[in-house]
């Protein structure tokens, strides 16, 4: 079964047992996979973790019920899976902006969350520059900022995280001496969202006087040990904003290239490599730029 087939049979499986308890281990079952495969490529497909897209669907439709007057709030919010009114109630706000007596009594139109339908395009043939590799172990210093919601929200999350810890940028560039090289580390999934970290290679003199040099501004970092391993690597075009192209790139790898290379994912941290190349004026420099994504990979006739 081919990812885009499992992740919409996981889908139609979610929708008919909406008001069920739902085990991830069962819903995995559905695309044939274990949980933490199926969770990592519904995220890359969908844009949303596994437990965002099932709490949005349950208050989508419980909003839906309560517009209609079809129950009390705290028989929907039974039904929807929630142990109080209380706590239904905050994750409806949040979700719809709005308490649920508001849309009920007042008529305060709720947001809409359609159940999702995964449909490929066929466009060509696969000309990206992937290759297999196998990595060296890595040692990395950086720091971190835990990610969830939709593809809109780790956007936004990702703007606002690079753009509140410019401080911390500028330190790790000048301690590593390399302003052309960064590291994103996404790590640590599960059902409601992953680690991302900012991060730059040391070198060993940096690494053994960190703490002692920077003082109390230490702790805003750590230090990431990347077990060696074998990885798929794929690069974006070249151009001035590469790093817009992650999320396109990184569903490529896994819908494409991934299923024909006879490899799957594997649980460890995925790498991107930013390289960001700039000379004032010089568009010839500012337009090289390009990032590479290093996916986790085993052999599928290794994994059991």
């Amino acid at each position: 079964m081919d990812w885009v087939t499992a992740v919409q049979t996981a889908i139609d499986y979610i929708e008919e047992h909406l008001t069920e308890p739902m085990r991830y281990e069962a819903i995995a079952q559905q695309g044939c996979a274990s949980v933490f495969h199926f969770q990592r490529m519904f995220h890359i497909l969908c844009g949303y973790t596994l437990g965002e897209y099932i709490r949005s669907r349950r208050l989508s439709q419980a909003a839906a019920e309560l517009a209609a007057g079809h129950g009390r709030v705290v028989d929907i919010a039974a039904k929807y899976g929630y142990e109080s009114p209380d706590s239904f109630a905050r994750a409806f706000q949040r979700f719809h902006g709005a308490t649920p007596s508001q849309v009920r009594d007042n008529g305060v139109p709720p947001r809409q969350f359609a159940p999702l339908r995964i449909k490929m395009t066929v466009e060509g043939g696969c000309t990206l520059p992937c290759r297999v590799e196998e990595k060296q172990e890595l040692l990395l210093t950086g720091y971190k900022r835990r990610f969830s919601g939709d593809r809109s929200d780790k956007q936004a999350q990702d703007h606002d995280f690079a753009c509140e810890t410019r401080v911390l940028q500028y330190l790790l560039e000048g301690i590593s001496r390399e302003h052309e090289i960064t590291y994103q580390v996404l790590t640590h999934f599960d059902a409601d969202g992953y680690d991302f970290y900012f991060a730059s290679q040391l070198p060993p003199w940096a690494l053994a006087a960190f703490d002692e040099d920077l003082g109390d501004m230490a702790r805003h970092f750590e230090h990431l040990r990347i077990p060696a391993g074998t990885y798929l690597v794929c690069e974006t075009a070249r151009c001035e904003f590469p790093t817009a192209q992650m999320d396109a790139l990184r569903r490529t790898m896994v819908t494409d290239v991934l299923p024909r290379s006879g490899y799957l994912l594997r649980d460890a941290p995925e790498i991107g490599v930013i390289h960001w190349f700039f000379e004032d004026g010089n568009d010839r420099v500012n337009t090289a730029r390009y990032c590479e994504l290093w996916l986790p990979i085993v052999k599928a006739d290794q994994v059991g």
